[in-house]
This record gives structure tokens, sequence and C-alpha cells, in this order.
């Protein structure tokens, strides 16, 4: 090669490389310098208040488990109103996004306006202004769901401290139904005429509910918990008898002695504690309707605990209703047999399985001493350690030392199978946090 011939070369080569650097840079330039990095959810974000990059891990701040469809919402469903749904978060973080669930509406749902705000306070509609955030989806604001789906929001730039109420509203402008809702909420959610989800006096919702409808988990990007703990259960952990609006379900106390536990140094997991629990739920038996309301506990495991953003660990605390509401006597060996089903599906995904035992319900009126007999059996292979990884022995903390067959009178609600808030804080007291800690056994 001459002279020539490699100047040549080496000016083509130049060339090249201008070209290439001047491509990139009206790449980066057309993308006005951003730099894509998914918060672990691959969705696309859009407008300046959806979070950008961050450290922490997504965790469920709080979640319920959708039941049915509500009755009287089954042509128009909520057309024309402003749902907003109040929470309970168990676990802070700077991010926050939401899932929406139309699983028994038998029409699209379509919601044009979402928004997330923290509460100015307890027992009021009324939001802190400057927490004020509208929610989009895949960068739009408004979202269509079809009937039988969910939908989950973008993430939102949001501090949302753990111990505090949110409010989470959307709005509907066109018939749809039935509402997706989860009848015992044991907190007061409002309504408002009109899309008044940007509100935040409260003034508009003058009408106040007891249910959650359409919202089933609020998740945030948290520092404070790198898991998830979630509560599989009936109407016990649902907390139906507990006291409206004060957070006395045992899961929450659970969360909280929890936290406490990790601010204070102890030797225990960084999880934060979800509730997925179902008044009336069962291991085996659907209720009625397609899709099932109240779905069994086998049919929704799945969706409501194995799907949980960083679940760790499912605490597991069914089989009662399995025995007071069968027409015929049950087969304690077919119960187990079903919790040893959700057990190897938590093991499959390399989840640990806590399971409770059943607690007394002598004066309920389903009780006869044929079902305490099933009770007692269910209980006995449960304490043998061939159900679950660990047992937490709730029938023996609330039991009446002076007839096992009884809740204890001060742990009794008044109706002989819920506990009263002292038994629900019972409950979260005996709850050992070691046993939190490792994975589930790969077969039992």
């Amino acid at each position: 090669m001459t002279r020539r011939q490699g100047y040549a070369v080496l000016s083509a080569l130049v060339t090249l490389v201008v070209a290439v650097s001047a491509a990139i840079y009206l790449t980066v330039a057309a993308d006005h310098g951003a730099v894509h990095s998914a918060l672990t959810d691959d969705r696309p974000h859009h407008d300046s208040s959806v979070a950008p990059a961050s450290t922490g891990t997504w965790v469920g701040a709080w979640s319920t488990s959708p039941v049915g469809g509500e009755p009287g919402t089954e042509t128009t469903g909520l057309a024309g109103h402003s749902v907003r749904n109040v929470v309970h978060t168990g676990t802070g973080g700077t991010s926050a996004r939401i899932t929406l669930s139309n699983l028994y509406g038998q029409t699209p749902l379509t919601l044009t306006d979402a928004s997330i705000a923290l509460s100015a306070g307890a027992g009021t509609a009324a939001a802190d202004p400057d927490s004020m955030r509208r929610l989009t989806f895949n960068g739009a604001t408004g979202v269509v769901i079809p009937a039988g789906e969910q939908a989950v929001s973008d993430a939102v730039r949001l501090t949302v401290p753990h111990d505090s109420d949110v409010l989470v509203t959307t709005y509907s402008p066109t018939p749809s139904g039935p509402v997706t809702y989860h009848p015992h909420a044991r907190q007061i959610s409002y309504v408002a005429d009109g899309d008044a989800t940007k509100d935040t006096t409260g003034t508009p919702y003058t009408e106040q509910t007891t249910y959650w409808r359409y919202l089933t988990s609020l998740d945030v990007l948290s520092d404070e918990a790198d898991g998830t703990v979630v509560v599989f259960g009936d109407s016990i952990a649902d907390g139906i008898t507990s006291t409206t609006g004060a957070n006395h379900r045992w899961p929450d106390i659970l969360a909280g002695r929890l936290r406490s536990a990790i601010e204070g140094g102890g030797q225990v997991p960084r999880y934060s504690v979800v509730n997925e629990g179902i008044s009336g739920n069962q291991v085996l038996a659907d209720g009625l309707g397609r899709p099932a309301e109240n779905q069994s506990g086998l049919g929704r495991f799945g969706r409501d605990a194995l799907s949980r953003p960083g679940v760790k660990v499912v605490v597991i605390d069914l089989g009662v209703n399995d025995i007071l509401r069968n027409p015929q006597l049950a087969d304690p060996n077919s119960i187990i047999a079903g919790l040893r089903t959700l057990v190897r599906e938590a093991h499959a995904r390399g989840l640990k399985a806590v399971g409770a035992t059943l607690m007394p319900f002598q004066g309920h009126r389903g009780y006869t001493p044929a079902r305490e007999a099933v009770r007692r059996q269910v209980n006995a292979q449960i304490r043998s350690g061939g159900v679950y990884d660990a047992v937490v022995d709730f029938d023996k903390a609330l039991r009446d030392p002076y007839d096992p067959r009884r809740l204890r009178p001060d742990y009794d609600s008044g109706d002989h199978i819920h506990p009263s808030d002292r038994g629900y804080s019972r409950m979260a007291a005996v709850f050992d946090l070691s046993m939190l800690k490792g994975a589930g056994q790969a077969e039992l």
C-alpha cells in the first residue's frame, strides 16, 4: 500500500467514526438524553411524576382479595362516580403502583382518570395536596380493563410512609358491572358524583362505604423491606369483627411487630405483610357464580398469594369454613390434602409456608360435637409437622383453658368464632417472627 493509499484509508475510517458518533448523538438527543431503566416491571413511563430509576425492592404495602360482584351494580356499575378507596400501608416506599380488578365484571370497565395521594388525616376523604398524583397506565391517563381481567398502573414517584392511610381514586364515566369488590373492608372509603379524582378537600365525597372497590393492591418501591409475607386466610385474617378504621386485624398488628423488630435491630427478615383473607373462604369449595365468588383457596392461591411482589413467605390460616359450611361432615383428610397442595405450590416457587391451627368455635350456631372432632383431627395433623414448614398454634393461644372447645371469653368477639380486638392482638403476639426466616423445604 502506498502512502497516498494509506492516507485515503485513514481518512475513510475517520469519516466513518464521525458519522457513527453523529448518529448516536442524534438518537440520544431525540430521546431527550434519558436513560431507560425498568423498575422491575418493564412498563414504559412517560410523565414527570412517574418514578425514575431508584434503589429498593418492590413489595406489597397493602392488598386485598377480590371477592365477588357487588349486588345492585350489575347493569350500571358506578358510572359517573369517583370511588376513593382508603387503604393502610404496612411498609413505606419512594414510589408506588396499584392494581385494579374487573374480575367479576361482565363488560369492559372504562376508567378515564385515577389518582393516588396520602390522606390528610384519619377518617377523612381529604388528601394532602402536596402528595396528589395522577396515575397512568402504559403512559395513558385512562384504561379499559376487559371483563375478568386486571390492570397495573405505571409506577409514580411518591414517598409513602409506613403505617399511613393512602387514598386511591378512580372515575368511570360509562356503565360497567357488576363492580368487583371486597365487602368486609373494616375501613371507611368514599364515593363522589362526577370526576373528583384530583380533589383534595374531600368535600364532594358525601357517600361513605365499608367496601373496597376495584382496587386489589398497593405496591411500593421500598428500602424498608426486602420481601413480602402474604397472610392467606378466611374471615379471621379478614378481621371481620375488628374495630372499623382501627387496623386491628391480626395481620396489621403482625406487620407493626415485624417493623418494630427490624427498626430495633432484631435478627428478623425485612418483610412487609399483606392480607389476602376472604370471609367465608374454604380450602376446597368455591362459592356460586362464574367466575366463582369467594373462590376456594386452591383456586385463588396463584392469584392472591404466589403473584404478590417479592413474596417470600405465605402464612395459611384456612380450614374452619370447610368444617362449618359443609352440609355433610367434613373429611379431615381431604382438608389436609388441600392444605398440602397449597404448600407444594408454595415450595415450587421457593416460598416458605407457615400454617395455623384452627381455633375453637363452641357456642357458634354451626357447632356440633362431630365438627369439633374434625377440627381436632385437622389440628393434630398440623401440629405433627407433616403439613407446613412451621406452625403457629392459634388454637392453644386463644382457647379457654377451662373449656378448650371455646374461645377464651376476653378473646371472643361475642359470636364464638371470631376474635375480639384483644384476641387479634394475641394472635399477632404469639406469632414467632423467627418462623419467617429461611425458605420452604423441597418436599415434606
